[in-house]
């Protein structure tokens, strides 16, 4: 079959300067799925290190499915957006469910229809998973692709359809996972948000935009909410604090933590600052009152957020 041109130098780029990442040494469907639910919001370089202990604990679905959530949140700790790994756990569980009760047996399915149907899984994640691991015909569709598209066509804003529509119309079907690796590592790699390397790009020449590159597409405007807690910080007398598993609602769901309320009771404890915490769409500050308790719990022992680890750095006993 002969190649168009851009495709030929893409996937020609994508063999010499992909990024060696570990989850590109396999075709287990299950490793690729647990690299693509970690990036979907975690740093390639911390993503690598979550990656490697996921894999080691859990090598397959029912590995995490014999485990108690908990262990899988605690593994995830630092990861932050901890509902993937409840998530994960759930998908796990299904697939680990003999056939006639809705489960694969322990086997992750291979088509991106029926990955579409397990929890925490959506178009992009399960049309990555489908080509990369079985070479399905299915185009992905990520940030990074969207950039790509905007870039190549000059296009302001383009919608999820246009998107979608760019992205089929381009697959180069006989090579599914790697012509959608490729697009998402030019992506991230070249034809980046701030500063895109144009002089580097193997498409180049089929660009629309790249006279004014970082005008495609329009950012997006992100609407920030603002919350405000209260966090009652408690030790006992060897140093532990008093730590609460939270329930299964809310942004730090199913963790452990001191408690937190929109408003506490603040006599007999003592105000020692307040912590300003960043999430994608919120902005949480917590003030934080100190006080006793009769006996706590080990921090290292259960799964803590990001957030609550700030706050136990604040009582400055963590």
């Amino acid at each position: 079959m002969v190649l168009h041109l851009s495709q030929g130098h893409l996937l020609e780029w994508y063999s010499e300067k992909k990024r060696d990442l570990p989850w590109r040494h396999t075709k287990d469907s299950w490793k690729i799925l647990l690299s693509e639910i970690l990036l979907q919001q975690t740093q390639v370089s911390r993503g690598i290190e979550y990656w490697i202990k996921l894999v080691e604990r859990f090598p397959t679905p029912q590995a995490m499915a014999d485990a108690e959530v908990d262990e899988v949140l605690h593994l995830w700790q630092g990861a932050g957006y901890y509902s993937r790994a409840r998530r994960l756990h759930a998908l796990a569980c299904q697939v680990c469910l003999p056939t006639e009760q809705g489960g694969y047996d322990g086997i992750l399915p291979t088509s991106s229809a029926e990955l579409l149907g397990l929890p925490g899984v959506g178009p992009y994640t399960a049309a990555a998973v489908a080509s990369i691991a079985h070479g399905e015909p299915v185009a992905c569709v990520d940030g990074n692709i969207r950039r790509v598209m905007a870039r190549q066509n000059k296009s302001l804003n383009p919608s999820v359809k246009e998107v979608e529509s760019w992205a089929t119309s381009t697959l180069f079907t006989n090579d599914a996972g790697n012509w959608n690796q490729a697009l998402m590592e030019l992506g991230a790699t070249v034809c980046t948000p701030k500063r895109p390397k144009c002089d580097q790009c193997p498409v180049s020449k089929t660009c629309s935009g790249q006279s004014d590159a970082v005008s495609f597409p329009q950012p997006k405007k992100v609407k920030r909410k603002r919350l405000d807690l209260m966090c009652e910080l408690r030790y006992d007398s060897t140093g532990l604090p008093h730590l609460v598993k939270r329930g299964n609602n809310g942004i730090l769901a199913g963790l452990w933590g001191p408690r937190m309320e929109e408003e506490i009771d603040v006599d007999a404890l003592s105000f020692i600052g307040e912590i300003k915490h960043v999430l994608s769409h919120r902005d949480i500050f917590v003030q934080v009152w100190l006080g006793s308790c009769e006996k706590g719990i080990d921090p290292s022992t259960v799964a803590l957020s990001s957030l609550d680890q700030k706050i136990l750095a604040l009582g400055g006993r963590q």
